[in-house]
């Protein structure tokens, strides 16, 4: 059996494990539903808030707040690497800002985002591109500095500017570099953005997932809790393991082709 296959099997077996050990402690009734309510439970709350709508719109605000504060971060990453690539001497402080901003998670300045914007939507903005600029710079930084230098070369000999090397050579040859960069920032926005929803009850518009879960906690609505959180899974291994895991194999592939 190849190894991937079985890989997976091992894995459904082990969830499916999981899931027989927690009906089995919720069977012997020794554990109040309102901590661990069975998983049909937890399926019908899934299922009801999905059919009404209430938990689609939650996730639907969720994603564009971070794949919209990811895009926005990106762009401001790409411009504070590119500065750094053409004016030397500012390198150094972007590097220096970024040493100091790229350790601090994104919820740890909530409370001062709050005193400044407010609990809305630019709010959640700021932390997510917080959360996004940092680890893409770092990226984009590592990309640029490891461009084979005869790639560069003939660059020149098309008589390509400096402008001309960063958009047909630079970023082009820095794609693997991008992507790593990406899937960090997607980890850190998607966790900002649910803890602060969770953990300060900070809105947009309408809230996300992790309103809907405060929202469940506070009134008491354990199977809607562990819901939002089965969703949170989901979104995480489909994201995560599918789309950046082909992306990646696609970059590598292209990469392969182009040597």
């Amino acid at each position: 059996m190849n190894k991937r296959p079985r890989r997976t099997i091992e894995h459904v077996l082990w969830i499916a494990s999981f899931l027989l050990l927690w009906e089995l402690i919720v069977s012997t009734g020794f554990v109040s539903e309102l901590i661990l309510p069975s998983l049909l439970d937890i399926l019908r709350a899934l299922v009801d808030d999905l059919v009404g709508g209430t938990l689609l719109l939650r996730i639907g605000v969720s994603l564009a707040l971070v794949f919209g504060g990811m895009i926005l971060g990106t762009l401001f990453a790409l411009i504070l690497s590119i500065v750094s690539y053409l004016f030397p001497l500012l390198a150094s402080g972007v590097e220096v800002l970024t040493s100091i901003a790229h350790p601090l998670p994104g919820i740890a300045l909530l409370p001062l985002v709050i005193l400044w914007f407010g609990t809305g939507t630019l709010s959640i903005f700021f932390i997510v591109i917080h959360a996004v600029l940092w680890p893409m710079v770092i990226n984009f930084n590592a990309g640029f500095s490891s461009v084979n230098r005869t790639f560069l070369d003939i660059g020149r000999n098309y008589e390509y500017g400096r402008w001309g090397l960063i958009i047909h050579v630079l970023i082009p040859s820095s794609w693997s570099y991008m992507v790593a960069g990406l899937r960090i920032a997607w980890a850190r926005s998607w966790r900002a953005v649910i803890s602060a929803e969770m953990v300060f009850g900070v809105i947009g518009l309408y809230g996300g997932l992790g309103w809907y879960i405060f929202n469940k906690r506070v009134f008491m609505d354990t199977s809607g809790m562990y819901a939002g959180l089965l969703v949170l899974i989901i979104i995480g291994l489909v994201i995560e393991d599918i789309l950046f895991k082909r992306i990646e194999r696609r970059v590598k592939h292209s990469n392969g082709g182009a040597q």
